[in-house]
C-alpha cells in the first residue's frame, strides 16, 4: 500500500521532472496549475474548531445542516459519480467535469470553478476538503474510500443528521460541565473541552465491530504511570490461548506472567489445549515499549471494565479504519490528554509527567477534580462555521442497514504487531 508520504512525493516527482518535446506544453499547464494551488487549498482547507462534537453550538449547526441538504435534496440532490477512482492533479477524463459539479454541491469547490476535464490544484483542494469531512485521508486524490462517501444518497445523508441531532439533543439536554471529555466512537476521536472550547483533540484507536467500546457517561478519577496489565477473561479465551498453541514462547518474550492465586506458574505447565488458561491470571510487566497499555492507563470506573490508554503501537493512529481494540480506547499524544486531566492536581506539571514516564517508576495520580467524560456515538454532526462531518456507522447503530457502505464490519484477525491490544 502507497503510504500519503510517497503519494505527495509522487506528485511532486510529477509535477518537477522536465519536460521536452510534445510534452512541454501539458507540463507547462500542469506547472500553471500548481502555481494555483496555494489559492485552491487556501479557499476550500477545512480549519480545525475549536467548538466541541458535544455542545449546543454544535446541536444548533446541526438542525441547521438538515435544513441545507433538505434544500439540495429539493434540487435534485447529486449523481454518483462514475470512473473517477485513482484520478489525481494532472488526470483528464470527462469525468471530472462531473466531479466537479458532485463537489460544488456540497459545498467543496467553489462555483466559479468551471467545468474543465483537468483534474486541476482546485479540484484536488476540493476533493482534500470532501475527505477531511468525511474522516478520510486527505490525499487529495480519489481513492475507493473517497468514492464511496460521495456516492451515499442526499437522503441518507439527511435522515443521518435527523438521527444525530437526537442524540444530540438527548446528551446536551441536562446541561455540559466547564470541563469534560468526549470520546466519540465512530469518529475515533477524543476531545478535551474547557469553558466551550476545545483545548486538545486526540485521535484515538476503538472497539472492533464484535468488541464494541460502549457508550459510558462516567468520570475520570485516576491516571495509572506505567502500569502492569491485566489480561481479561474474554482475551485469554479468544486470542491467547490459540496465540500459545501457535507460538509457545510468546507470553515469555512478551513479558506476560501466569498466576494461580499469588503463585507464579511456567508456561510450561499449562495445557494450551484446554480451557486450563482460563481459569489462571495473565499480568503483562510495566515498559511502555512493550506493555500493551504503553506507559499510562486512565481509570474510568464503569460496569463494563473499560478504560483509556497509551499504546505501543502507534502506527494505528495514522489509518483512516481505527476499530481495532477489544472495547478500550488507546489515546493519540496521551502526554497532552494527561498533562490536561492533572492540570488542577497538585504535583503534577508536564515535567512531573515526563520525568515519570522516563523512571518507569509504576506510580497512580489521583486527580484532585474528576473530570466527566462521554463515550458518545454520532455519525453526523456540524459546527457553526458551516461545516458538516460525517462517519461510518461502524456498529450499525444507525439503523439503516447497508445503505452506507462501510470499510469493513467483518471482524479481523489480530494483528501481528502486537495482538493483545485492548
Amino acid at each position: 500500500m502507497l503510504s500519503r508520504r510517497t503519494l505527495l512525493t509522487g506528485s511532486l516527482a510529477l509535477i518537477f521532472t522536465p519536460a521536452t518535446g510534445a510534452l512541454a506544453q501539458q507540463f507547462a499547464q500542469s506547472q500553471a496549475e500548481w502555481s494555483q494551488n496555494y489559492e485552491a487549498v487556501s479557499r476550500t482547507r477545512v480549519q480545525r474548531t475549536s467548538t466541541p462534537m458535544l455542545s449546543q453550538e454544535s446541536l444548533a449547526a446541526t438542525e441547521q445542516m438538515i435544513e441545507y441538504y433538505r434544500n439540495i435534496a429539493a434540487r435534485g440532490g447529486w449523481m454518483p459519480v462514475q470512473g473517477v477512482q485513482g484520478l489525481r492533479v494532472g488526470s483528464k477524463s470527462p469525468a471530472v467535469v462531473a466531479l466537479r459539479q458532485r463537489l460544488i454541491i456540497t459545498g467543496d469547490l467553489d462555483q466559479a470553478a468551471g467545468e474543465s476535464p483537468i483534474y486541476d490544484s482546485y479540484v484536488e483542494a476540493g476533493v482534500r476538503r470532501f475527505q477531511a469531512r468525511h474522516g478520510i485521508s486527505s490525499t487529495g486524490t480519489m481513492t475507493a474510500p473517497t468514492v464511496i462517501a460521495m456516492n451515499v444518497p442526499v437522503d441518507v445523508r439527511i435522515r443521518q443528521l435527523e438521527i444525530n441531532v437526537s442524540r444530540l439533543r438527548t446528551l446536551v439536554a441536562g446541561g455540559l460541565p466547564n470541563r469534560y471529555v468526549v470520546a466519540n466512537i465512530p469518529a475515533a476521536l477524543v476531545e478535551t473541552v474547557e469553558g466551550g472550547v476545545v483545548h486538545t483533540r486526540h485521535a484515538a484507536g476503538v472497539g472492533k465491530s464484535d468488541r464494541q467500546s460502549p457508550l459510558l457517561n462516567t468520570k475520570v478519577v485516576e491516571v495509572n504511570f506505567n502500569p502492569f496489565w491485566t489480561v481479561p477473561a474474554s482475551i485469554i479465551k479468544k486470542d491467547l490461548i490459540p496465540k500459545m498453541q501457535k507460538e509457545p514462547n510468546y507470553l515469555t518474550d512478551n513479558k506476560i506472567r501466569i498466576f494461580n492465586g499469588n503463585t507464579e506458574i511456567a508456561p510450561s505447565q499449562v495445557n494450551w489445549f484446554s480451557d486450563e488458561a482460563t481459569r489462571y491470571r495473565f499480568r503483562q510487566d510495566p515498559g511502555g515499549e512493550l506493555n500493551s497499555m504503553g506507559f499510562v492507563r486512565i481509570n474510568i470506573p464503569n460496569k463494563d471494565g473499560v478504560y483509556m490508554h497509551d499504546t505501543p503501537s502507534k502506527g494505528i493512529f495514522g489509518d483512516d479504519f481505527r476499530f481495532v481494540s477489544s472495547g478500550c480506547i488507546r489515546v493519540q499524544n496521551v502526554r497532552d490528554y494527561i498533562e490536561w486531566l492533572l492540570k488542577d492536581t497538585p504535583g503534577w506539571s508536564r515535567e512531573q509527567i515526563d520525568a515519570t514516564f522516563k523512571s518507569g517508576d509504576r506510580i497512580d495520580a489521583r486527580l484532585a477534580q474528576p473530570v466527566p467524560i462521554h463515550w458518545i456515538y454520532m455519525t453526523a454532526w456540524a459546527t457553526p462555521d458551516g461545516l458538516v462531518q460525517f462517519r461510518d456507522d461502524i456498529y450499525n447503530k444507525d439503523g439503516l442497514g447497508n445503505a452506507i457502505p462501510v470499510a469493513s464490519r467483518t471482524p479481523t484477525e489480530p494483528d501481528e504487531e502486537m495482538f493483545l491490544q485492548n
